[in-house]
């Protein structure tokens, strides 16, 4: 009796050194900012910034900034210093927010991209969809369910309003609505 009570004292120490072990193992060394003239360097990194950025963004996902979406253009804001004014949907309350986070000096919106719009969502007519699929897949967030030759609708949880499903749409059948704020979405409009 006492060699197997042994046994499983030594089993349960092996089993606890062995998970020690792993512990330390996987937490990272910690990072050295320290430089050679005795200053920290505790600036965000470049992973950081554009997490920030992309935070920030409206997530549209519309493309109307130049890029395939709003991660993109955030890195490319971040890593590529991109004009932080090319977004519409986020219009100058982003642009201000943008430049203050970056310490930049706000630029007017770029009106050749577009312009700030109300919050809309798309909205398909059911006895005019033909069921081509194309705006499903013109839609960056698939938002548009359907299947071929049947009717297409849309889920209005996930639309942005971006309105890249209308040109693909053959027969008009997308309309864009504004979108009534409901209370539990309604929020204090940021400072311009």
């Amino acid at each position: 009796m006492s060699s197997v009570f042994f046994a499983i004292v030594v089993l349960v120490l092996l089993m606890a050194l062995v998970g020690y072990a792993l512990s330390r193992l996987s937490d990272p060394p910690p990072a050295d900012n320290s430089h050679t003239d005795g200053t920290t360097d505790d600036a965000p990194n470049t992973a950081q910034m554009i997490e920030a950025v992309n935070q920030r963004l409206p997530q549209t996902q519309c493309a109307q900034c130049g890029y395939p979406g709003c991660r993109p253009y955030a890195q490319a804001i971040v890593n590529d210093n991109a004009p932080i004014n090319q977004c519409p949907p986020g219009g100058t309350e982003l642009i201000n927010e943008l430049a203050v986070y970056l310490a930049v000096e706000p630029l007017a919106l770029d009106t050749e991209r577009g312009t700030t719009k109300p919050a809309q969502l798309a909205y398909i007519v059911e006895d005019e969809c033909i069921g081509c699929i194309l705006c499903i897949n013109a839609c960056p967030v698939d938002a548009i369910v359907g299947a071929a030759r049947h009717m297409h609708t849309v889920i209005t949880d996930l639309c942005t309003g971006c309105e890249l499903c209308l040109p693909p749409c053959p027969v008009d059948c997308i309309e864009l609505h504004p979108v009534d704020q409901p209370l539990h979405r309604w929020q204090w409009p940021k400072p311009a």
